[in-house]
């Protein structure tokens, strides 16, 4: 695979579309990265392909009140898979007792949580929001570890008007190094999400982890959120950020509508050496109680297929 270069911001401008307009520096010298910084020695040939459910699949039904997250571990049961993102947006609350319910309900179905998740974004050009940023992923991580969960998902986010990349990537550096600390005391990872803002380049992310430099972070990697480039597209850039995935998010289609071909991505995944879970995040039209099984079953299908368990 040829190396990620950051392009011309006019031509950028042009693949990206209007998402991407504020970030006036995306142009700017690729820093000669070589291996991550937080590797540690792997197994040869090993990768863990693990089935996993985002509870953002049942987003529709969770806003309306028509589900619970009791009934998201229940629905993986259901699904037969392995283990559940716990995306935290509907909880009923954040309190020591309803966390141990539902962690106890988890046990006692023999269902694990692959991690939560918090919404707050780092890219904020205000000293004391970051601040309040940092005291939110803090929250979150409490919230995580009374879960029993080892990662949560946060997130960079889009550009202030008149930001540029880089002062949002040395905004996101600074909370994320503090989080990293917090964190790590409690042995839980935080794995930035490669979603609608900054971070929607491998560049960009790859310099969130060297920078950053904690072996309790790296990327969720969502293989449909990319902006493709004249010089990589999406499987190029998923290829460039496995080494740092801590997590995974899997949806069949991109943004555009194009189908992901799934079958290119998990030999990705397994020439990486990846060991981790593989969430399915279902966004179609489709009505969940069928949409997501047939997400799951592919997903199923191709672990089998790659995976050395």
């Amino acid at each position: 695979m040829a190396t990620l270069r950051r392009i011309h911001r006019r031509d950028f401008l042009k693949t990206a579309g209007p998402a991407v307009i504020a970030a006036k520096e995306l142009a700017r010298p690729t820093p000669a990265w070589n291996s991550a910084p937080n590797a540690e020695p792997q197994t040869e040939g090993k990768p863990r392909l693990l089935t996993g459910c985002c509870a953002y699949s049942y987003a529709k039904l969770l806003k309306t009140g028509k589900m619970t997250m009791e009934d998201v571990i229940r629905k993986a049961v259901e699904l037969g898979i392995d283990a559940v993102d716990m995306t935290g947006y509907w909880f009923k609350s954040s309190e020591p007792a309803y966390l141990a319910s539902l962690r106890h309900l988890a046990h006692k179905n023999g269902v694990c949580f692959s991690g939560a998740a918090t919404g707050a974004s780092t890219v904020q050009a205000d000293a004391a929001k970051r601040a309040q940023v940092l005291e939110e992923i803090k929250k979150w991580t409490d919230v995580t570890e009374a879960l029993g969960a080892p990662h949560l998902r946060v997130f960079a986010g889009k550009l202030p008007p008149g930001a540029t990349v880089q002062q949002g990537v040395q905004w996101t550096v600074e909370t994320l190094k503090a989080a990293c600390d917090y964190a790590g005391k409690k042995g839980i990872t935080l794995g930035v999400e490669n979603h609608e803002g900054i971070t929607q380049n491998a560049d960009v992310c790859s310099e969130l982890v060297h920078r950053i430099d904690s072996p309790y972070f790296g990327i969720n990697l969502d293989i449909t959120n990319f902006v493709a480039t004249p010089q990589a597209d999406a499987y190029a850039q998923i290829e460039a950020t496995l080494p740092y995935a801590t997590h995974s998010h899997i949806r069949d289609v991109f943004e555009n509508g194009q189908a992901v071909d799934l079958d290119r991505v998990w030999p990705l995944f397994a020439r990486a050496n990846y060991k981790g879970f593989m969430s399915a995040e279902y966004e179609g039209e489709e009505d969940r109680s069928t949409g997501v099984p047939k997400l799951v079953e592919k997903i199923k299908t191709l672990c089998r297929k790659y995976s050395s368990v």
